[in-house]
């Protein structure tokens, strides 16, 4: 018979490690094996959230992030996705209060018994505790310490949150690799759609693949991920929360992702991402949170309202990569058998090593191989070592085997652009392509670059005529214009020659023939009456901000300026002579929705409304044409948008050519639209040969009218119709110079 000190030895035997465990867990309390979270680090985990570019129409563009997170709600989050979480992960997870006593005595039999498939014992909560606040898996005696320290911390989370909340803080920071933090991030990674969205096998999937992301990996393992979804459909159909049926169908169905891994390289808008990036780092540097520090653009979850819209953008876009590839393939059948190609023939060798060189020195391979410390030498060595390399064309990537040096001369020959479109009267951007390819070509050419703009300035001078009383009909005579050394402080006598229109020598040209025509000595002309000082004046207020000389030559465009302020100067006339500032954000939020700052545009009168209303229909002249005085039809540089695209509304613009054919331009404006489009060879020495194919009207003016026809073509979603410019009948009559008496008009 059993005594009473057996049966207290007994229970002492039994009780004791409860004992001892609660000893334990009391001491971690109490921080003896470390220290614990505090009050404020509980009720504030710390994470990094992604700062959110956001579009007009409410569109996500893009990140800036170390990870890429953002944190979702849980009404985001489908029932079905958390079925599957918590059939699979935690099926009593709405039972116990942090620690699951059933699944910790499972797990320690299983261990004892050498059956660890029995399963573990890591509550939701325990995990979140672990991946807030403990450190990666330890070994021995420091993983019990740690162990006992997620215990405190999963009853003082259980103690501070709800279930809910808990459920979103673990879903918020998971990992599911491939730059995909979170629920929100991951959803849109490997389905390309919101939480919300998500179906219950693509629910599975994810939730499958919370056991070890890098293992299950569905762009590595497919099939091994399809195993895990399957196991997690197989649970959920265990705990009732799929039917027999339902189950024994999604079980059958392949693994379809919609990938779509975040980067700041690809996605839509990245050239204005990239130069988003450093005007909010500067405006980062200046403010100062609640608690003294600086907002962080990578971890602080800003919200960045742009006014970019997702779908001009995506025309934009568009039109930039179908003209370019089609002209790309005209130029390099135009240089095709040129011993010197791309570059002219009577370069030297000389100048063209220099060219590769200057370009070698600016690589980003260059500058890494310089900071390894690598001599001038050994640099050389390696860019003229052949290795294997993926090229980019407009055909796809191209894998060949070719030394860093000849990849360069390759990427010369290659045509980019730049293109910016506004709404004049808010000033607000709603279409951003700095350049062909942002992975291969990371210049940006609507903001950074600046090229010879050629005739595209010619209107300013035109407006300083129409401002001075000079009417639209008044003639000019098309003869040489000369600009004295002496009086105008040259070098030498200049005078501006035409480009073709020999016809016309001689015979006295309107104002509005000459813009419609882009005739220099027209241009010149105006410049000798009002002189250089009065131009500089007018393109200070119409947003010039680049040094401007005042020399005679402006009248011909021969300075440089970027795509950002030529379109903000065009908007001028659009907006009846106010020149109004082009902005890209228009208000900033904290994580929590709480505005920081909002944006307003500068904006000032540049010109009185009726010369801008003139100006707009002269630059209509130069689409719809005017009446040449020999040809007796209409003629004009951009009436390639009438004949050959078709449009009938009412569009005005400017083409532009510089020297050589070394720039493109042209400028569109409509109502409700300016758009400004460049194109040209990274090297001005690079170019087409000759003015059929170097011109603006065939370099720039297609990615014009392909954009326009896609915005117009879905003026549903573009919310952008063909509108008629406000402008006065007294207007239309000034600009009446009787051209066409006696003549018949052509079609084009």
């Amino acid at each position: 018979m059993i005594n009473k000190k057996q049966i207290i030895f007994i229970w002492t035997v039994i009780l004791s490690p409860f004992f001892v465990v609660f000893l334990l867990v009391g001491l971690a309390s109490f921080e003896f094996f470390g220290p614990l979270p505090t009050f404020d680090q509980l009720e504030n985990p710390k994470s990094n959230l992604a700062t959110e570019i956001i579009s007009v129409d409410s569109v996500v563009i893009g990140k800036y992030f170390f990870e890429n997170r953002t944190s979702a709600l849980r009404e985001d989050i489908p029932q079905d996705f958390i079925n599957a979480l918590l059939s699979t992960e935690d099926v009593r997870y709405r039972e116990h209060s942090g620690i699951d006593v059933r699944a910790l005595f499972r797990a320690v039999y299983g261990v004892l018994s050498g059956r660890s498939q029995l399963g573990g014992a890591s509550t939701i909560t325990q995990q979140v505790a672990k991946m807030l606040f403990t450190k990666q898996p330890a070994s021995g005696l420091d993983r019990v310490k740690q162990k006992l320290k997620e215990w405190v911390i999963t009853a003082k989370l259980e103690r501070r949150y709800t279930k809910d909340e808990i459920l979103l803080i673990y879903l918020n920071r998971y990992d599911w690799v491939n730059n995909a933090v979170g629920i929100e991030s991951a959803s849109r990674v490997y389905f390309n759609k919101l939480p919300k969205n998500l179906n219950i096998q693509e629910s599975a999937m994810l939730v499958g693949m919370l056991k070890n992301s890098s293992l299950y990996n569905p762009n590595r393992r497919l099939e091994l991920t399809q195993k895990r979804r399957n196991t997690v459909l197989y649970q959920m159909n265990k705990y009732e929360f799929v039917s027999d049926t339902l189950y024994d169908s999604l079980v059958q169905l392949p693994i379809i992702l919609d990938f779509k891994k975040a980067s700041h390289n690809s996605g839509l808008a990245p050239y204005f991402r990239e130069y988003l990036r450093g005007e909010m780092k500067e405006w980062c540097s200046t403010k100062i949170k609640s608690d003294g520090s600086r907002y962080n653009l990578y971890t602080d979850g800003l919200k960045i309202h742009t006014t970019i819209d997702s779908r001009l953008q995506k025309f934009a876009e568009e039109a930039v990569s179908i003209h370019l590839s089609e002209l790309q393939k005209d130029f390099y059948r135009h240089w095709e058998g040129y011993t010197n190609a791309p570059f002219p023939k009577d370069f030297e060798p000389e100048q063209i090593e220099e060219i590769i060189d200057q370009a070698m020195r600016r690589s980003v391979r260059h500058k890494r191989l310089k900071g390894q410390g690598k001599t001038k030498g050994e640099i050389k060595n390696i860019f003229n070592t052949k290795v294997e390399m993926s090229l980019f064309s407009w055909n796809g990537r191209i894998d060949t085997v070719l030394s860093p040096r000849d990849s360069l001369l390759y990427s010369k020959y290659f045509l980019h652009s730049g293109l910016m479109s506004m709404e004049p009267s808010t000033g607000f951007v709603k279409a951003y392509v700095g350049g062909i390819n942002y992975e291969n070509f990371q210049y940006d050419h609507v903001t950074s670059g600046k090229r010879q703009v050629g005739s595209t300035f010619k209107p300013f001078l035109y407006s300083l005529a129409i401002q001075e009383g000079y009417s639209p009909c008044y003639q000019v005579p098309n003869v040489p214009v000369v600009f004295d050394k002496y009086k105008w402080h040259l070098e030498k006598d200049w005078s501006p020659k035409n480009s073709g229109g020999e016809e016309l020598e001689g015979l006295t040209l309107t104002l509005k023939y000459g813009l419609a025509n882009s005739i220099n000595t027209v241009t010149a002309y105006i410049m000798k009456q009002f002189g250089p000082h009065a131009v500089v004046d007018l393109a200070k207020k119409i947003g010039i901000k680049s040094k401007i000389l005042a020399v005679p030559s402006l009248c011909l465009g021969t300075f440089d300026l970027s795509v950002y302020e030529m379109v903000g100067a065009y908007s001028t006339f659009s907006n009846k002579g106010v020149w109004v500032e082009p902005i890209f954000v228009t208000k900033i939020e904290d994580k929590n929705g709480v505005v920081l700052e909002r944006f307003i545009p500068k904006s000032n009168e540049a010109m009185s409304e009726e010369t801008a209303d003139v100006m707009v229909r002269l630059l209509q002249g130069v689409v719809d044409g005017v009446y040449s005085p020999t040809a007796k039809k209409k003629s004009g540089t951009g009436v390639r948008l009438r004949f050959r695209y078709g449009f009938k509304n009412e569009i005005g613009g400017k083409t532009g050519t510089t020297q050589n054919q070394s720039d493109g331009w042209f400028m569109g404006i409509t109502p409700n639209l300016v758009t400004g489009v460049w194109t040209g060879c990274e090297d001005r020495s690079v170019h087409f040969r000759d003015i059929q194919y170097g011109q603006g009207a065939n370099m720039a003016l297609p990615i014009f009218a392909e954009y326009m026809q896609r915005v117009y073509k879905d003026t549903i979603n573009s919310n952008i119709r063909p509108e008629s410019f406000n402008i006065s009948r007294a207007i239309d009559v000034k600009l009446d110079c009787d051209e066409s008496i006696g003549f018949v008009e052509e079609e084009f």
